[in-house]
């Protein structure tokens, strides 16, 4: 496998030789504050074993110059050994130690060894992202999951500096302007969650400490940093109460103690993903440090993640997958029990389930019918593949089946095998079986079936009532029909599964609130399932498949239960169900079943009902989404000037201050066009419009600027001003997304320069160029972009790392362009480049997929 890559074969080859004893990384980034360098010094020693004396093998290392190489006290030329990604080394002993003396780079892309200056004060920060492998950027390593081994870091780094990383440290020295960070060893943990954060970061510490069963007492020091800068709005003490809430309820289900002494979350810049869980020092987008006024839905969501990645600390840390394939053992595992744990813990976030269904299912759903979904236990080939599949499927689709698991298996044999699991696995590593075999002892059940279906097929189901009433209204039969739910332009894949559900049976109350009269819980199988003991109940008026979510599936509807939707779904009183059935009109509308303008007038009609603030958002989103991608284009316009017309509606009826305003706030913002709300809002921007209550923060603010921006309302001097005044990280970005927003050619060219022709912007700015550049309202200035786009694909695959390849393949994709020449283009790359990069390939099929779905889609909606 050439370049930067590494394939499966090879690592299972060098596992099958080989066995790491430790490495010992030493770090200098005392260079760091300063600009102009642009590499630190690493220097790794590491020990390990060969079952094959006289072998050859290899390092894995990305680093602008390698200094040395010794092997067993013998130089090894280092000209000759590293040819750029990998460290050959020939002549291996049965024990070894390689020291590997590098330059390294620092990154701009929050890959390896990520550089921040802090515009607003000038302050350097430093973190480090690795996963699926990006060790290999800061040092050199054996960079595959199943090479555990302890790991002992030294770092040197600016004396006013902090340092982090997985263990406690035992030693700080201080030397000519710089401290030393001497770290206690690891416990053997994977490469890619090994971490470092160093930089003035402002820090709240706590503590925690549990008695044990075996009378010994557990103490974890906790501690929550972000930027200096930050400090005013950082909520510390919400943070680490939901951290002791979850080591709590953890150390409860799990019976096994928390295994990495100390518990460090760093709240940090630039961050690609939502966060990682590195053992001990955990890493978060600072995004979650929230600079305004947010919607509850936003700290359930910082609730849900923390617990997800202390999850992550038993599943993924202690025990680990043995390759990629398995993915699924840590991020399913992780998503579901963020959800459980909200609930389990005794947090304030009693709708996590709410959540769940409505919005990471949705994620799951799409993902799972692209023609390049996979089962959930995945064939992954290399880190390319790895790269993507941390996707809908392995995280919201396992969990989703996880807790189809628990409906099948039962909770305490669920949790009974997890308890098993550690103890049996600890800091080793697992594949499918292993987590199998122990389910079924703890269950009594015969999993195997059960795994094939559920763990080794890929793609949904669609679940649909068939209800048959006689001449007084009472059901002669309930049945279920089981589908494959395929996109109608992939084949079959003709997999029926066993599902465990609910039946939910809803008429009207005396206030007029649809309520559930009746549940029916069954096990579905095969294409038609019977519901024993429907049979001589009313016709209710609405019935709802999968009632309490309990199974991984599309729900559709009978005639009578959708149109029960179209006049009342807003009506539907348990929080739950009705976010069933939002999500379940959605698919309809995504899968080309009910026109766009069908949706979005449901939108209109209730979401002002909408309790769930987070439901409420999600159906923001789908309803911009519906009117920008899915509506015939000829009907567009005005689909666009009803959301406006009922956004601004719903701001001035919403409650003062409450969630709801600011909500609909933000979503005028998205939606405004018109004189009468751009009027408004550059009137809110100025101080001389006020809805009473709201508060015009200075994230509101930007969303403000950008509404104009986006309507060729905004002048430069403007958006200089506005930055002037928020000369913050967050500041940087929203104003870079304001410029690429602005409706001119060229902004487009602009933005599309600064990220195709250079490579000096940082992950965030490219990010937020791209935003702005793709607006679909600007479909006509962007359409002369498709044919370079496709011209670049395989040139900034080979030339940028993997992470921003991925947003300019994935970003510029002309999605906007929803019509057959642009499907064209797309199909002709895709005929014409079968040996490019399979990773590549797969992003590119998949935004052509999400084309070809608005085409259908916009074929319903037309009239």
């Amino acid at each position: 496998m050439p370049g930067k890559n590494l394939s499966r074969d090879e690592a299972q080859q060098r596992a099958s030789i080989l066995a790491v004893d430790g490495y010992r990384v030493r770090l200098d980034v005392t260079s760091a504050p300063n600009p102009a360098a642009t590499t630190f010094r690493s220097t790794t020693t590491v020990a390990f074993r060969c079952s094959e004396p006289g072998a050859d093998t290899f390092l894995d290392l990305l680093a602008p110059a390698v200094r040395s190489v010794t092997l067993n006290g013998r130089a090894v030329d280092p000209a000759a050994a590293y040819d750029g990604a990998r460290v050959h080394v020939e002549g291996l002993a049965a024990e070894n130690v390689l020291t590997v003396e590098a330059d390294c780079a620092y990154s701009r892309t929050g890959e390896g060894l990520h550089r921040f200056v802090d515009p607003a004060d000038g302050e350097t920060y430093l973190y480090t992202h690795y996963e699926p492998a990006d060790a290999r950027r800061v040092f050199a390593t054996f960079e595959q999951p199943d090479l555990k081994a302890p790991f002992t870091f030294t770092v040197t780094a600016p004396a006013a500096w902090d340092v982090w990383s997985n263990a406690p440290h035992e030693d700080v020295t201080a030397e000519d302007g710089a401290r030393t960070w001497e770290f206690a060893p690891t416990k053997p943990i994977s490469t890619y969650l090994t971490a470092v954060v160093a930089g003035p970061y402002h820090v709240a510490r706590d503590h925690y400490s549990r008695e044990l069963a075996d009378g010994t007492t557990l103490e974890i020091p906790l501690s929550a940093m972000c930027r200096r800068s930050l400090a005013p709005h950082f909520d510390a003490d919400e943070i680490l109460g939901v951290t002791k809430l979850g080591l709590d309820f953890f150390h409860e289900e799990f019976d096994y103690p928390y295994p990495f002494g100390k518990y460090d979350q760093a709240f940090v810049p630039e961050y690609n993903i939502g966060a990682m869980e590195n053992p001990g020092c955990v890493t978060f987008r600072e995004e979650f440090v929230f600079r305004s006024k947010v919607t509850d839905a936003a700290y359930e969501g910082r609730a849900n993640v923390i617990l997800h990645e202390m999850a992550h600390m038993w599943f993924g840390d202690l025990v680990t997958m043995r390759w990629w394939d398995d993915l699924w053992l840590k991020e399913s595992f992780a998503d579901f029990m963020g959800s459980y744990g909200l609930i389990g813990a005794r947090t304030r976030y009693s709708s996590a389930w709410v959540t769940f269904a409505n919005q990471r299912k949705a994620w799951a759903y799409r993902q799972d019918q692209f023609p390049t979904t996979h089962p959930i236990t995945a064939d992954i080939r290399d880190l390319e593949d790895a790269k993507l599949n941390f996707d809908g499927i392995t995280y919201a689709k396992g969990a989703s089946v996880l807790k189809q698991l628990v409906a099948y298996a039962g909770s305490e044999a669920f949790f009974e095998g997890a308890r098993r699991y550690f103890k049996r696995h600890a800091f080793g590593n697992t594949e499918l079986t292993d987590l199998l075999d122990i389910l079924e002892e703890t269950s009594g059940r015969d999993l195997t079936s059960w795994a094939a279906a559920w763990l080794q097929t890929a793609g949904v189901n669609a679940l649909t009532p068939q209800v048959t009433t006689d001449a007084e209204g009472r059901i002669t039969e309930l049945a279920v029909l089981q589908d494959t739910a395929d996109d109608p332009a992939t084949p079959s894949r003709g997999v029926l599964r066993p599902h465990r559900i609910a039946v939910g049976l809803y008429d009207r109350d005396a206030d007029g609130a649809l309520v559930r009269t009746g549940r029916i819980e069954l096990d579905v199988t095969g294409a038609r399932t019977v519901v024993t003991g429907a049979a001589g109940l009313p016709r209710p008026a609405l019935v709802l498949l999968n009632d309490d979510d309990l199974t991984y599936c599309k729900i559709r509807f009978d005639g009578d239960s959708l149109e029960t939707l179209r006049t009342g779904l807003g009506d539907i009183h348990d929080e739950l169900a009705r976010a069933l059935a939002w999500s379940a009109v959605w698919n309809l509308t995504r899968d080309g079943l009910m026109p766009a303008r069908d949706y979005v007038a449901l939108v209109l009609r209730f979401a002002g009902q909408e309790g769930n603030i987070g439901v409420l958002q999600s159906l923001h989103q789908q309803a911009k989404t519906a009117v920008d991608l899915y509506a015939d284009p000829a009907w567009r316009g005005e689909g666009g000037r009803l959301l406006a017309d009922g956004a601004l509606r719903e701001l001035r009826d919403a409650v003062p201050g409450s969630d709801h305003q600011l909500a609909w706030a933000r979503f005028l913002a998205q939606t405004a066009g018109g004189a009468e709300h751009l009027g408004l809002v550059r009137g809110l921007l100025a101080g001389s419009a006020r809805i009473d209550g709201l508060d015009v923060d200075q994230e509101l603010r930007w969303s403000l600027w950008l509404a104009l921006a986006a309507a060729g309302q905004a002048s430069d001097e403007e958006l200089a001003a506005e930055l002037a005044a928020d000369n913050t990280a967050g500041g940087k970005r929203q104003y870079t997304h304001c410029l690429a927003a602005r409706p001119t050619p060229e902004a487009k060219a602009a933005a599309w320069s600064a990220v195709v022709d250079s490579d000096e912007l940082p992950n965030a700015l490219v990010e937020a160029n791209i935003a702005g550049f793709a607006l679909p309202a600007h479909r006509d200035l962007t359409a002369l972009y498709a044919a370079p786009y496709f011209k670049l694909l395989e040139r900034i695959w080979a030339e940028r790392t993997i992470e921003i390849a991925i947003r300019f393949v994935s970003g510029f994709f002309p999605s906007a362009q929803t019509g057959e020449p642009t499907l064209a283009e797309a199909d002709a790359w895709l005929d014409g480049h079968p040996q490019a990069a399979p990773a590549l390939r797969r992003l590119v099929l998949e935004r052509r997929d999400d084309l070809a779905r608005a085409l259908r889609a916009q074929a319903c909606d037309r009239v």
